[in-house]
């Protein structure tokens, strides 16, 4: 069997084997300790943390492979998968809808394990098929919404309380009024540390101000000093208000 061989049954091991038979212990033969996973947790641990809500909240999900080949060192998939939405998943209650979905990846392996990868979902599919957004996005059209995105540098040494930190502030925006989503995205540099870009999308500058007030409130109830985290920990912030382009 050739290497390319060899890294084309790893991969369908992980989904057909792992995934599907929910043996995730198999993933430490398969995913290497250095596999940068979700919010900054590593290895075979950080591969399965995103596909834990997926099993919970559609506990018969069962992935299909459609096309996978490698060339090199990588390994491409597709896959589309099935489940039943029988529990709730990111706050949305369960619809008990039968939803599918598909995806697709690009796996690297070193030395036999996936060393890395980067995933495409088809996530606005996804959230139609569960209610959360329409079959019709343009009805969510509103001009006077509003973004207030901050891009994060976060030294390796930090990111621990960083990323506690965060989570208090978008739980907590979470329960205020006039904010439509929010969103984060991430990516660890070869130096290991961290640039985390947080979106939070409001009804209006009117509700993007009161949040700012209670935020601020917030932060004098618990005697918490934001700046003073942000230069104690070095990092640093870039912070902008935008309006969607239509």
């Amino acid at each position: 069997m050739s290497t390319i061989q060899r890294n084309e049954a790893i991969v369908r091991r992980v989904y057909e084997q792992s995934l599907n038979q929910r043996n995730f212990e198999l993933l430490n033969e398969l995913v290497s300790d250095e596999y940068p996973g979700f919010q900054g947790v590593k290895g075979p641990k950080g591969f399965e943390k995103p596909i834990e809500g997926l099993v919970k909240a559609f506990p018969d999900i069962q992935w299909e492979i459609e096309d996978l080949f490698g060339e090199g060192d990588e390994v491409a998939i597709r896959w589309k998968w099935h489940g039943t939405h029988s529990g709730p998943f990111n706050g949305y209650a369960q619809t008990g809808k039968t939803v599918t979905n598909d995806g697709m990846a690009i796996f690297v392996l070193k030395n036999g394990k996936i060393v890395k990868g980067v995933l495409q979902t088809d996530r606005l599919g996804f959230w139609q098929q569960i209610d959360v957004l329409p079959p019709d996005i343009s009805k969510l059209a509103n001009k006077d919404k509003i973004s207030l995105i901050d891009k994060f540098f976060v030294p390796a040494a930090s990111k621990a309380e960083f990323y506690e930190r965060m989570h208090i502030n978008r739980s907590f925006l979470n329960n205020l009024p006039g904010l439509i989503k929010q969103d984060a995205y991430e990516y660890t540099d070869h130096d290991g540390n961290l640039i985390c870009v947080t979106a939070a999308e409001w009804e209006s500058k009117e509700a993007i101000d009161k949040a700012r007030e209670a935020v601020q409130a917030e932060y004098k109830r618990e005697g918490f000093d934001m700046p003073g985290m942000l230069k104690r920990l070095n990092i640093t912030i870039d912070r902008g208000i935008y309006m969607c382009v239509n």
